[in-house]
């Protein structure tokens, strides 16, 4: 399978960082691993790490909704301000164990590729792969 570039894991919960970031170590979907807490640092790290991506190699960005600080949504609503050529380097998938009906009405308008729920898992991580990347683990 061909890598990403990076991946821009993005949650207030080091836990939850530390236990994707392994994950996608072990399964080699990125060349490059960021984690950080908060929406403040995410923003920072993305305007670095889209410098180095492609869309043939793009940086895919794991997003919490509920976060403190700048939470997923204010995060997404910050990145739309980033210059374009930088946002077609990024895929936004949120991450969240639960969503609230508002929440979910909030989403459908921004410029993300999807949701998928935690726990983040092997077979989730295929699924994200093969629709906003055409990459997919190989058979085991």
């Amino acid at each position: 399978m061909k890598k990403l570039s990076s991946v821009l894991l993005v949650d207030d919960d080091p836990l939850t960082n530390d236990l994707n970031e392994r994950l996608l170590q072990q399964l080699h979907v990125a060349d490059r691993y960021l984690a950080v807490t908060n929406g403040e640092a995410a923003l920072a790290a993305l305007q670095d790490l889209a410098a180095d991506a492609n869309p043939s190699s793009p940086v895919l960005v794991l997003l919490d909704v509920k976060m403190s600080g700048m939470d997923g949504m204010a995060f997404v609503e910050a990145y739309q301000r980033l210059p374009v050529a930088a946002q077609q380097t990024v895929v936004i998938v949120l991450h969240t164990a639960s969503m609230s009906s508002a929440d979910l009405a909030r989403i459908e308008a921004l410029p993300i590729a999807g949701l998928v729920s935690k726990p983040l898992t092997k077979e989730k991580l295929d699924t994200i792969l093969k629709l906003h990347f055409q990459r997919h683990f190989p058979s085991d």
